[in-house]
C-alpha cells in the first residue's frame, strides 16, 4: 500500500512553520514523515526549517531531478526533495509545506494526495504579518486579498484547518483529520 502525499497550504501568517514544528512529534508516532523542502533563500532566515540554497544551485539541482515538486513563489524558489517518492512508495505518509498556486501541478503528480488549507481569521493574519515586519502594508493587503480569493470554495475536496487561535487545538484537529482522512476513525 503506498503512503499519502499531505499536502499543507495557507497564507504567509498563517503559521504553517508553527503547526507543522508542533505537529513534528505526533506526526512521526503516526507514521508520517514530515519532509524539509529547499528554498532560495538564507538557512538563517527567520521563519521554517527549511534548507537554504544558492539560485545557482537550485537550478543545478532542479535540472538534475532532485526535486518531486518544484515552484516560484513571492521571488523564490522552492523544492520538494524527490526522496518523498521513496517514502511513499514504502508506505509512508510524508507531510510537505506545499504551494496554493501549485496545488493543480502537485495533484496531477499526486492524485491522491490529501490537500489541507490552514485558514486563519482575516484580522489575525493582519496581525501576524504585521508582527514579523518582512512586507510593507501595501504587500501585506495584496497578500489578504490573494487570500480571499483563494479560500472561497472550490471542487478540488480541500480540506480546512482553522489556525486563529490555539496552536494545541489545531494539531489535534490534524492529527484528526489525517485518522478520519485514512479511514481509521470516524468520530
Amino acid at each position: 500500500m503506498d503512503g499519502r502525499l499531505i499536502y499543507l497550504m495557507g497564507p504567509s501568517g498563517s503559521g504553517k512553520d508553527s503547526l507543522i514544528e508542533a505537529a513534528r512529534e505526533p506526526l512521526r508516532a503516526q507514521g508520517c514523515e514530515v519532509v524539509r523542502r529547499i528554498i532560495t533563500r538564507s538557512a538563517e532566515s527567520v521563519g521554517e526549517d527549511a534548507i537554504g540554497v544558492s539560485r545557482e544551485e537550485f537550478a543545478r539541482r532542479r535540472d538534475e531531478g532532485d526535486f518531486a515538486l518544484y515552484w516560484n513563489a513571492n521571488g523564490l524558489d522552492y523544492g520538494i526533495p524527490i526522496s518523498i517518492d521513496q517514502s511513499l512508495g514504502n508506505g509512508r505518509d510524508v507531510l510537505v509545506n506545499g504551494s496554493r498556486g501549485h496545488l493543480d501541478q502537485a495533484m496531477a503528480r499526486y492524485p491522491t494526495l490529501l490537500p489541507i488549507l490552514l485558514t486563519v481569521k482575516e484580522e489575525v493574519l493582519r496581525e501576524r504579518l504585521l508582527r514579523r515586519g518582512r512586507e510593507s502594508l501595501a504587500e501585506i493587503e495584496a497578500r489578504l486579498r490573494r487570500n480571499e480569493l483563494f479560500t472561497a470554495d472550490d471542487d478540488r475536496h480541500i480540506h480546512r484547518l482553522d489556525n486563529s487561535a490555539d496552536l494545541l487545538t489545531t494539531v489535534a484537529d490534524l492529527l484528526n483529520l489525517l485518522r478520519v482522512s485514512a479511514g481509521l476513525d470516524r468520530t
